[in-house]
């Protein structure tokens, strides 16, 4: 089986763990496996997810304590769906897009394997807590952004990895506060969780940046502009501070592009807490 078409099918399988497991597989073979220039079809839904958790507004997700096992359990759910929703996101790039080179689709499978053993690492963790991957009520964000840039390569890795996903940076040293303050074993063990998380997610942030400037060099877009633009076009959220300053600069952020972001949340009400 080509490719692409293993990445189509680890996409549209719905059960969390099998996904996981095929998109790891897959970067273990993508080095010998051929690839095509044209895309295969779907001929099941994409993305494959199960039935549950119930899908909401992101107003109605409650936030809760991790103080407590429930409300430990809830956020570590909430980084779960992150992560199931990044597995299918990487997968979607390596399958949907033509006409980039084969270090493309390699780059977006060993994403997809790597956001796989981050929600299998948070769904064991909720297993020893007696909850499962479902059992909370969660949004759609992420792949909302992905279906709105479907046809536009430049806009996905210019808004997904480098605004949806980067917001990550810059949340996890302050969930992770948290998580130190509650100070229970199980805390404990979901901040050495989110320490793999935020090593691995800066790797993945570098991936859009280099791609999205590859695609505006191909085009002689200027990226900082051109993000403006697209930003504006897809209603993208604004990337509000505080920023991970240390974390951005390693995914690959220019002092140019960390100006922008400043520029563009003054006024901004802050974010939300977690």
């Amino acid at each position: 089986m080509e490719l692409r078409q293993r990445a189509l099918r680890a996409l549209c399988e719905a059960d969390p763990r099998a996904k996981a497991a095929l998109a790891r597989e897959l970067f273990a073979d993508a080095p010998q496996l051929p690839l095509s220039l044209q895309a295969p079809g779907p001929t099941h839904p994409v993305p494959g997810r199960p039935t549950l958790p119930r899908l909401v507004h992101p107003a109605r997700v409650p936030h809760r304590s991790p103080a407590t096992v429930e409300g430990l359990a809830a956020l570590l759910h909430a980084i779960a769906h992150i992560e199931f929703n990044a597995i299918n996101l990487a997968l979607d790039a390596a399958w949907r897009f033509e006409g980039m080179p084969a270090e493309f689709h390699l780059d977006w499978l060993r994403v997809a394997a790597e956001e796989a053993f981050h929600f299998t690492l948070l769904a064991d963790h909720l297993a020893s807590l007696g909850h499962a991957y479902g059992d909370f009520d969660a949004h759609d964000g992420l792949w909302s952004m992905c279906e709105k840039t479907a046809d536009d390569v430049t806009a996905r890795m210019a808004l997904v990895p480098r605004t949806l996903e980067a917001r990550g940076l810059d949340a996890t040293p302050r969930i992770q506060a948290k998580l130190r303050q509650a100070g229970t074993p199980a805390a404990l063990r979901a901040v050495e969780i989110l320490d793999v998380i935020l090593r691995d997610e800066v790797g993945h942030v570098a991936i859009g940046n280099h791609w999205y400037r590859w695609l505006c060099g191909r085009d002689r877009l200027e990226p900082v502009p051109h993000y403006r633009v697209l930003a504006r076009r897809y209603a993208a959220p604004k990337v509000l501070p505080p920023f991970n300053e240390e974390a951005r600069r390693r995914a690959g952020f220019s002092d140019e592009e960390m100006a922008m972001f400043r520029d563009d949340a003054r006024g901004a009400p802050p974010p939300p807490s977690e």
